[in-house]
């Protein structure tokens, strides 16, 4: 992988500061804690299971994201999408954050290695 396109979990593994294992927690602790918009909606009564499992073949032959298909089908609405999309960002959890509720690393070295590998990032012309 070239320097350029190098995820930030692996820049941390190649410094020493977090091992593969810490990568791995906190992506299931991500896994565990990011709730899934299909997941949303069941628990607020407004998709059923099967809704969901239908919701995401249509999401595998369009390429579309879940919320979108969900609209344009018919099984929720606009209004709706946008409550779930609002719970989903509230309590989302960012890799670095799941690093440091699992203890991998502090906060402060967090902060300064983001600004880092921001600033790289920035200057070869990444977003």
């Amino acid at each position: 992988m070239s320097e350029r396109n190098e995820l930030f979990g692996h820049r941390l593994l190649k410094k020493g500061l977090i091992t593969l294992n810490d990568i791995i927690e906190a992506r299931l602790l991500q896994k565990k804690e990011n709730s899934k918009i299909g997941q949303l909606a069941i628990d607020k009564g407004w998709l059923s299971n099967e809704d969901r499992e239908r919701i995401l073949v249509l999401q595998e032959e369009a390429m579309e994201k879940f919320g979108e298909i969900a609209v344009k089908h018919g099984y929720l609405t606009s209004a709706q999408l946008d409550v779930l999309l609002k719970e989903q960002s509230d309590s989302y959890i960012f890799f670095g954050e799941a690093l440091v509720k699992n203890g991998a690393l502090s906060e402060e070295v967090l902060i300064t290695n983001l600004i880092e590998f921001n600033m790289l990032r920035r200057l070869n012309g990444e977003r």
